[in-house]
């Protein structure tokens, strides 16, 4: 009771003014950074408890609620910590590599609403977390608005039509650097930026909007690779790299299993650095959603469901509410183990169980419940970035009885004349 909010100053401490944070500008990737673990939870109450609070203050509990259904923390899976993992270890060794020539990079792979991009942030602003308190020993504190400003990571977005100039505008808007007018002078800015930035990381999202057919994206793909001679991690995130055709001229190395990409001297590219023979080497990980085909796959499952549950705050909520019964199978079945449309299928049925007063999940409930991705405006569905919904699965009970037709052979079906026999 004493944790709800007071009156005063501090009124609703849960809601944040202004826009979520834009990770792909400077500030809005630090704001991302130091904020992305400090929401704190609506109070746990009972329904008696609950009832006696005033209307007013009923109502405030009841959006803090709503914010914690639509702000749950990021859990991790077995799938999101082998790429974490990966990723982490790439920085880090990558980071304190002091010896010339180009540095591996990464891509992470893997269907649309599968959690990369969140997974890829989070462990991106782990080791900035990390690097940072390693610099600060090493660099005066910088000046905002000068070229020493430091910039150990940086994120972008592919832009859907991909060309070398659009690429370069969308790495210096990070930093909020100009743009020149040139293809020329891009590129030349972006090295210099990246270099005089102390970039460790580039992380470029969307990367399978790359059509490798069009002269202009081949040539977008040779600038990416360019970028690794500046001893900057690159991090490629994108759905179905393998049949993108991204990997067209690369060859997976035996001894490594790593893709290699050899220098393109073809088209238009823009390799400066053609004349070295450098390869660029790239370790390709896999974000699967969950598997309900094997007992490791269905305790994953039940584990993630459990996390979930353990941040629900519906006042008729209960142990098991989301691991037992028909109700994980039904759950794998209306999102196909894809940990977006699990959130949003759960973040979407709390409102409505608040709304008529369910106040829990259930299978009738969330049947009634359409999943919906909101806007879809900067998705391009040509890519797979956005995955299919599974549509008209029932609820386990009325599926079993839709199925089981009842036998009427025995049936005393009433006196019936002898030609009837």
């Amino acid at each position: 009771m004493n944790d709800l909010p007071d009156s005063g100053s501090a009124l609703v401490p849960f809601l944040q003014l202004g826009h979520p944070p834009d990770r792909t500008s400077w500030e809005g990737w630090q704001q991302y950074r130091r904020t992305r673990d400090t929401f704190i939870p609506a109070p746990r109450l009972t329904l008696a408890e609950y009832q006696n609070l005033s209307p007013r203050r009923r109502a405030l509990h009841d959006l803090h609620r709503t914010a914690t259904h639509v702000n749950m923390r990021l859990q991790e899976t077995p799938m999101s910590v082998k790429v974490a993992d990966l990723m982490r270890q790439r920085l880090q060794n990558n980071a304190v590599k002091f010896m010339p020539g180009t540095r591996d990079g990464l891509m992470i792979n893997g269907g649309g609403f599968q959690g990369k991009t969140e997974t890829a942030c989070s462990a991106a602003a782990s080791f900035e977390d990390l690097w940072r308190d390693i610099y600060q020993q090493l660099l005066p504190n910088p000046m905002p608005g000068t070229r020493d400003l430091f910039v150990p990571i940086a994120y972008c977005r592919l832009p859907v039509r991909a060309t070398p100039k659009a690429l370069c505008r969308t790495i210096l808007s990070h930093y909020g650097d100009p743009h020149p007018g040139s293809l020329d002078d891009l590129i030349r800015s972006v090295r210099d930026t990246i270099r005089d930035h102390n970039t460790t990381a580039l992380l470029i999202d969307d990367i399978t909007r790359l059509r490798l057919h069009r002269e202009d994206d081949q040539d977008t793909l040779d600038l990416l690779r360019e970028l690794m001679d500046l001893n900057v991690t690159l991090i490629l995130i994108g759905v179905d790299i393998p049949n993108s055709g991204l990997l067209r001229g690369a060859y997976a190395d035996p001894r490594t299993n790593q893709w290699v990409f050899p220098d393109i001297k073809r088209g238009k590219s823009h390799n400066e650095a053609a004349s070295t023979q450098t390869e660029r080497r790239f370790d390709m990980v896999d974000l699967d959603p969950f598997d309900y085909s094997t007992p490791d796959g269905i305790r994953a499952f039940l584990e993630h469901l459990a996390g979930v549950e353990d941040q629900l705050r519906l006042l008729r909520a209960f142990d098991g509410m989301l691991t037992t019964g028909d109700m994980p199978e039904y759950l794998f079945r209306r999102t196909h183990g894809i940990v977006g449309l699990l959130r949003r299928l759960i973040e979407d049925g709390c409102a409505k169980a608040i709304a008529t007063g369910e106040e829990r999940l259930t299978p009738e409930l969330l049947a009634s419940t359409d999943i919906r991705l909101g806007n879809l405006a900067d998705l391009d569905p040509t890519t797979g970035e956005i995955p299919d919904i599974p549509q008209d699965v029932q609820p386990p009970r009325q599926e079993r009885q839709r199925k089981k037709s009842r036998n009427t052979v025995f049936d005393d079906q009433g006196d019936r004349s002898a030609a009837d026999g």
